[in-house]
C-alpha cells in the first residue's frame, strides 16, 4: 500500500511529522527518507535541497489552515461568526497536531529556527499577515465606518491568537486557544 503513494506525498508526510515533532533542524534527510520508506535519491529527485523540502512543509501547512478556515467559513453566518471561525480554524488545526504530541503552531515553530531572510520565515509571515487580514474584513463588515480602530482591532486579536497559540504549545493542549476564543467573542460583543 505504501507502494501506491507517490515518493513525494511520503516524503512530505514524513517531513511533516518529523519537522513538527523533533524540529526542523534536528531532523536530518536520513529520517526523513527512513521515516517515508524511500532512499535518499528519492528525496533529491523531489526536492533540491532539504530547504526546499522546508518551504514545501510550510507551504502544506498553510494550505492546510486555509482549508479548515474555509470548512468553518461555510458554517458562519455573521462578520463575528467570521472572526471567531479563524480562532475555530486554529483549534481545529491544534486538534489535527494531537497525535504527533501538541507542540503550538508548527509554523511559527518552524520559522523559529530559520535565518532572517530566509523563504520559509516570509511564508509564515505571509500566513499571520493573511490572519489579521480576514480579522480587517469581518470587523469593517460588522463596522463599516469604524475607520483605524478596524486595524487596531484586528492586531489585538492576531496578537490574542497569536499568543494564545505559542502559550497552548508550551502547555501541550488547546485549553488556551479555548479561553482566547472566549476573549474575542467578548471582545466582539461590546463593539
Amino acid at each position: 500500500m505504501t507502494d501506491r503513494v507517490p515518493a513525494r506525498e511520503r516524503l512530505l508526510k514524513a517531513a511533516a511529522e518529523l519537522f513538527y515533532a523533533e524540529g526542523v533542524g534536528a531532523t536530518g534527510i536520513d529520517a526523513i527518507t527512513a521515516r517515508a520508506g524511500v532512499a535518499k535519491m528519492s528525496l533529491y529527485n523531489n526536492f533540491s535541497s532539504k530547504a526546499d523540502l522546508v518551504n514545501a512543509y510550510i507551504q502544506t501547512r498553510c494550505a492546510e489552515w486555509r482549508e479548515l478556515y474555509q470548512e468553518r467559513l461555510k458554517h458562519a453566518r455573521t462578520p463575528q461568526e467570521r472572526i471567531l471561525a479563524v480562532f475555530d480554524s486554529y483549534l481545529d488545526h491544534a486538534a489535527g497536531a494531537y497525535e504527533r504530541g501538541f507542540r503550538g503552531c508548527g509554523l511559527l515553530n518552524a520559522a523559529a529556527e530559520l535565518p532572517v531572510g530566509d523563504p520559509g520565515r516570509a511564508l509564515v509571515a505571509s500566513q499571520k499577515e493573511e490572519v489579521e487580514r480576514q480579522f480587517k474584513k469581518h470587523l469593517r463588515d460588522m463596522q463599516p465606518t469604524a475607520g483605524t480602530s478596524i486595524d487596531e482591532t484586528a492586531e489585538h486579536l492576531s496578537f490574542l491568537l497569536e499568543g494564545a497559540m505559542s502559550r497552548a504549545g508550551l502547555d501541550g493542549h488547546d485549553a488556551r486557544l479555548k479561553t482566547a476564543r472566549k476573549i474575542a467573542a467578548s471582545i466582539l460583543e461590546r463593539l
